[in-house]
């Protein structure tokens, strides 16, 4: 049962702090304080709440919370460990929420998407090798030789994940393949395909591996922002269609 709220010593202002809350930041602060490592086991759930002053429920409610949130790892049988806090595995909420989300938020993780799409591939540009290189003209030929959007659709993953690693920040990284929903992109390769600009799409992503190809940070950066601003204009143009519809719909009835 969750133990009441404590006053945070400040006099009572502002909201309180559970017992709960206040144990997950201080074992947050062991970690970045390197007092518990990546793949340490920790102390045992009583050996802890002592530790910290705390009851062992509220630490047991402090380590699942940690749990869900990828900090830490429960191992069957084994103990309670430090994840390796790899970028990828703590942003894979994240992840859930770009490809769950609708309407005008969808719109601001796009506009997020083309902030730091267009940073990973200027950065890119600047350090991208010949085998990555070689990736990049592969998954664009790839994409030149259908007109399939499911296989369009793969290659164009492919491309931009190719870039993202290229640019040497896995964390940025990470975050891409997060905005990077499968369900979604899927949604703009179809609304494309019915607008028959799929040749536009196509001559975007050839001038990106242009900019690479130049070992040109800024035009790297403008071809990847003009491209996904591209998506963004389509996904506004496909949402005030779908309000007008809804509005004609409403007023008819």
């Amino acid at each position: 049962m969750p133990e009441a709220e404590e006053p945070r010593g400040d006099g009572g202002a502002g909201r309180g702090v559970t017992v709960t809350q206040r144990a997950i930041e201080q074992v947050k602060a062991m970690i970045a304080e390197d007092r518990l490592h990546p793949g340490e086991r920790l102390p045992n759930e009583r050996e802890l709440a002592a530790r910290l002053g705390i009851s062992r429920s509220s630490m047991r409610e402090a380590i699942r919370a940690l749990t869900v949130m990828g900090v830490l790892e429960a191992r069957h049988g084994s103990g309670v460990y430090v994840t390796h806090l790899r970028a990828g595995d703590l942003l894979e909420t994240f992840g859930v929420v770009a490809g769950l989300s609708r309407g005008p938020q969808l719109l601001e993780l796009l506009e997020v998407r083309r902030v730091l799409e267009s940073t990973a591939t200027a950065l890119a540009a600047a350090r991208i090798d010949e085998a990555g290189l070689a990736d990049v003209e592969a998954e664009l030929a790839a994409m030149r030789a259908t007109e399939d959007s499911e296989v369009i659709l793969a290659h164009d993953l492919a491309f931009h994940r190719v870039i993202a690693r290229a640019s040497g920040n896995a964390s940025l990284a990470a975050i891409l393949e997060g905005l990077s929903s499968r369900t979604f992109r899927a949604r703009v390769w179809r609304g494309l395909q019915e607008e028959g600009a799929f040749d536009r799409t196509r001559d975007e992503h050839a001038r990106i591996h242009r900019a690479l190809l130049a070992r040109d940070p800024e035009a790297a950066r403008a071809a990847a922002a003009a491209h996904v601003g591209a998506v963004e204009d389509w996904l506004a143009g496909h949402l005030a269609r779908q309000e007008e519809v809804a509005g004609g719909t409403g007023t008819d009835g």
